[in-house]
């Protein structure tokens, strides 16, 4: 008889907050009929048009119950309209402004040391994956958190698709430059396009995911469309949003606000209550969409399943 030991970080899944209905978010008329939309090169996309996303057949998809919470699930018009999207504005009122992305056609490229360089086109990768929903808790490093029931797939499997030679240790990872439709990328000052990156024994954990949607339906532009990491131990910063390459390699990226900041941010950025940010402490955290403040835990609740990753790494600076 298998007898299965539940993670003390699970709970049953009627314990957790159901995300039974969808709301709209953006403020279009029901009954809205769109015409055609021409996209001219990578100008700006009309909000309507940002809408229209054609992997909406897809969803929901059925949840993997090996992934619950301690915690409810936030509610969706607080995850979808709270959000860092520095291509847009500095602002965290970006919904609006990340509309402008094309996010058809989008490509994603597949290079660096693998057997074979790829290029495939979104919809053609979502259909090789394994999609599911997953419950997770999401930190950002300015100390609010948040419950999201994210769609996708584990990033292990792109990992296993794109069959990486023995030499590659990490991924790095790339999101789209296009300072028409993205005017923050027009700030000279910033490290563009946004970086991050994982090593490969990150990158092939369970817990490492790549969404593409949240709440039962596609990603929002505003939230990452169509492609972003989720590494639910990590502060929010290593989630990069709309990915457009994956590339193996051999050297230790740097990211984006590493590069941009380095005294600050670091590569590794998990979650530890007990290291402060240089300017602000990390021992609680506000619950979005609530006056709750609550304290933060190491690995952001995940240390049983992610802290053998670091065992070897005493003298590298893992939680900033």
């Amino acid at each position: 008889m298998l007898i299965r030991t539940r993670r003390r970080w699970e709970l049953p899944e009627r314990m957790a907050t159901p995300e039974a209905l969808f709301r709209d978010r953006r403020r279009l008329l029901k009954g809205l009929a769109l015409g055609p939309i021409l996209l001219a090169g990578a100008g700006a996309m009309p909000a309507e048009a940002a809408m229209e996303d054609p992997s909406a057949k897809l969803y929901p998809v059925t949840r993997n119950d090996s992934y619950t919470l301690d915690r409810p699930l936030t509610e969706e018009k607080f995850a979808t309209s709270w959000n860092n999207f520095y291509e847009f504005n500095d602002s965290k009122d970006v919904v609006d402004d990340a509309q402008a992305l094309p996010i058809r056609p989008w490509s994603v490229k597949i290079d660096g040391m693998v057997a074979q360089p790829m290029e495939i086109a979104i919809d053609d990768l979502l259909a090789k994956m394994p999609l599911e929903e997953r419950l997770y808790r999401h930190r950002c490093v300015e100390a609010w958190s948040m419950a999201v029931p994210w769609s996708g797939f584990p990033l292990k499997a792109l990992v296993a698709m794109a069959q990486p030679s023995a030499g590659a240790k990490y991924l790095r990872m790339e999101t789209f430059m296009n300072p028409d439709a993205a005017p923050g990328q027009q700030q000279s000052w910033y490290p563009w396009p946004y970086v991050e990156g994982l090593t490969l024994a990150e990158a092939t954990h369970d817990l490492a995911f790549i969404a593409t949607g949240v709440y039962g339906k596609p990603l929002p532009a505003q939230n990452g469309s169509p492609l972003r990491l989720t590494v639910p131990w990590k502060y929010g910063f290593k989630s990069i949003k709309s990915i457009v390459r994956f590339s193996f390699t051999d050297q230790q990226p740097m990211n984006f606000w590493q590069a941009l900041q380095a005294s600050e941010y670091g590569f590794w950025a998990n979650v530890n209550p007990e290291v402060p940010h240089p300017r602000w402490s990390q021992a609680h955290e506000r619950v979005l969409g609530t006056d709750q403040v609550v304290a933060t835990q190491l690995f952001n609740g995940y240390a049983d399943e992610v802290a053998g990753l670091y065992k070897d790494l005493q003298n590298e600076r893992l939680y900033a």
